[in-house]
């Protein structure tokens, strides 16, 4: 089964599907939102709102480990994301795509792992899965819109918006884009051996990188235009996986866990 964790705008995706059934899971790290199984051209897909449906959840207050944990409960093993993001880069536009490859977090109070009652250090030399960043690209071609192939992802706590100051740190950093919300997604599924793709919808400049106010009406004036190209490229890019899974998220533990 394919997992999509929907972020902001992106909760229409059921509507390209049939939905089969919409249920809340019960794991170890608390409930889940409701998941609602759907198949798309044979393909079963669970899609699962990050904010919970109606949007009631801000960012840091999130249960993202109940969100992955009961993806895997449901025999998901591949993660597609969708997360709204600022740009650093005055070349990369609002309405852009982009696909990072790896990730700055500068997140604080999130439950962050999986393992608090065992030492596991899970390698995320390559923190994305790039079989399943190849598949999205491919897809690409298929939509309207940009995709940039690659770029630093950097989390902040939220729910504010980031001062000048701090994006000028994040992009002498390195920082290619900025968001609240794919941080500890990625990690929480690598630790579960899930492969984790994010599909980031450039929905405005970060703040000083264009002299305007940033609002959160623009970002959702954003996200309405480009929602169709969206939901387009996730229904490409699931029905065109790869049957079977040939990448080492799989087994990402391997090496990872003191005996």
């Amino acid at each position: 089964m394919i997992g999509i964790i929907g972020g902001t705008g992106v909760y229409q995706i059921v509507e390209l599907g049939d939905l089969k059934e919409k249920k809340v899971l019960n794991t170890p790290f608390g409930e889940s939102p409701p998941v609602s199984i759907l198949t798309f051209d044979d393909q079963e897909v669970a899609f699962i709102p990050r904010h919970r449906e109606g949007h009631d959840n801000p960012p840091h207050m999130i249960n993202y480990r109940a969100n992955v944990y009961a993806l895997k409960m449901l025999g998901v093993d591949r993660i597609i994301a969708t997360n709204a993001v600022g740009s650093l880069d005055e070349s990369i536009k609002p309405g852009d795509f982009l696909l990072p490859d790896d990730f700055l977090d500068f997140t604080r109070k999130r439950p962050f792992t999986f393992y608090d009652d065992q030492v596991v250090h899970v390698d995320v030399t390559q923190p994305y899965c790039l079989e399943l960043a190849e598949t999205i690209t491919r897809a690409a071609g298929s939509v309207d819109g940009k995709l940039v192939p690659g770029g630093v992802y950097v989390c902040t706590e939220g729910p504010r918006f980031e001062t000048p100051a701090e994006i000028k740190m994040f992009r002498q950093m390195g920082g290619t884009v900025v968001g609240m919300t794919g941080l500890p997604e990625v990690v929480l599924a690598r630790e579960l051996e899930m492969c984790y793709a994010s599909i980031c919808m450039v929905s405005n400049y970060a703040a000083s990188v264009s002299p305007d106010k940033i609002t959160i009406d623009e970002v959702f004036e954003m996200l309405e235009e480009k929602k169709k190209s969206l939901t387009q490229l996730i229904y490409h890019s699931i029905v065109n996986l790869p049957a079977g899974r040939n990448c080492p998220c799989q087994c990402a533990l391997e090496g990872a866990e003191v005996d």
